[in-house]
């Protein structure tokens, strides 16, 4: 599902444990308002999606706050990056993070050219869509963050991305290096389009469907030094049966990428998007 960045213009498994209360990160008087921030013009064209991606309610069951440090995990079309760069910039940082472009292969040099000049692009469609300077914007690859960053970060968001991370064998890598960016206290939030409940693993995670297993994206925390703190069906859609032959992008906004007819686009727009875990982890210890 993830693109590349488009300009900002004008800009079944729960433990019962509450989200860690944040202390007082900085300066309050400087910090927007979640709802302005939500109901500014250059979300016009984002805010249909709403309804299904529950930006107001996920931030905070993440307990995101707008002074904290926070790190977007491959921003993508910066669908979120247009609520949480406005909302966290003003009184806390943020940072976005990308895939190291030096470690994948390449079907063409363009690509290669394009993934390699991702961190300049970002943080030139940031600084235009929100009139701040481009030196003002923090943007790295995994493998290129400052080591005076290790351990100053309050949350890491990750947003639809896991499956992408999973398919490639490179999530153990990136888990790895956000642990080490967080505090002792801090969390990641993971929202992931999810699995039918007894899918196999040969359909959801060997087969790039889009859709994961919950108890799979557990294990991978597990397996790199997180624990589950918490989950909520925020983003659940129960009328996405999750078994698309073409996967999660046969839903909107995909909507199989212009080959369905217009009989197909108006069924899979009335079931709305994917249905979604909405996931957060600490540090185990």
């Amino acid at each position: 599902m993830k693109k590349p960045l488009l300009a900002l213009a004008a800009l079944a498994l729960t433990v019962p444990v509450a989200p860690a209360v944040a202390d007082d990160h900085g300066d309050h008087s400087a910090a927007p308002a979640l709802a302005d921030v939500l109901a500014h013009e250059r979300r016009d064209g984002d805010r249909a999606r709403d309804q299904y991606r529950n930006p107001a309610e996920t931030l905070a069951f993440f307990g995101v706050e707008p002074t904290m440090t926070v790190v977007e995990w491959g921003p993508g079309g910066g669908w979120y990056t247009r609520v949480l760069a406005p909302y966290i910039m003003p009184a806390g940082t943020y940072i976005a993070l990308n895939s190291d472009s030096s470690a994948a292969e390449y079907p063409s040099r363009a690509r290669e050219a394009r993934a390699k000049s991702w961190t300049e692009r970002f943080k030139d469609g940031l600084a235009s869509g929100m009139g701040v300077d481009a030196d003002d914007v923090s943007a790295y690859e995994i493998d290129e963050v400052p080591e005076e960053l290790e351990g100053t970060v309050d949350r890491v968001v990750i947003f639809r991305s896991m499956h992408g991370l999973n398919i490639r064998n490179n999530a153990d890598d990136v888990l790895k290096g956000l642990r080490k960016l967080l505090k002792d206290d801090g969390m990641v939030g993971v929202v992931q389009h999810r699995a039918p409940d007894g899918a196999s693993y040969d359909d959801y995670g060997a087969r790039q469907r889009g859709y994961m297993r919950q108890q799979d994206v557990v294990a991978i925390f597990a397996a790199n030094g997180f624990e589950l703190a918490d989950s909520t069906e925020v983003n659940a859609n129960p009328n996405d049966p999750a078994d698309w032959e073409g996967g999660v992008w046969t839903l909107p906004p995909s909507l199989g990428f212009g080959r369905q007819t217009e009989e197909e686009q108006a069924k899979h727009r009335a079931i709305g998007e994917s249905d979604r875990m909405t996931l957060l982890f600490k540090k185990a210890d």
